[in-house]
């Protein structure tokens, strides 16, 4: 059995598509310069936070929960994604010192003179 065209396309349909709906509000994304991971014996939680210059206070602009194998897949997702980015780029320069790494002007530190 042959799989139905789409009407759209007159293409075949692949049976193992999942169609994925991406909502205006969530197509706008939220930045966020620091994450924060946790995880137990059955999950993944990563907070993406928004961090801002002079401020005490940040906030978790989004939170995902993720099982152990997603997670997993996610690193190598990022991993396989950074590999294609450097190639076009060139090599991305991570901040050198030591404990976390926070953005330009953001927290850490405070250099001497």
């Amino acid at each position: 059995m042959q799989p139905e065209n789409t009407p759209e396309t007159n293409q075949p349909q692949d049976p193992n598509a999942i169609s994925i709906e991406l909502s205006e509000e969530i197509a706008e994304g939220e930045y966020a310069n620091l994450a924060m991971i946790a995880h137990s014996n059955s999950e993944f939680v990563i907070d993406f936070i928004r961090l801002m210059p002079g401020l005490p206070k940040a906030k978790v602009k989004s939170r995902i929960i993720l099982t152990p194998e997603h997670a997993k897949r996610l690193v190598a997702a990022l991993n396989e994604n950074i590999e294609r980015f450097e190639k076009t780029n060139g090599t991305i320069k991570e901040q050198p010192g030591e404990g976390p790494l926070y953005p330009m002007g953001f927290g850490g530190k405070i250099g001497e003179a």
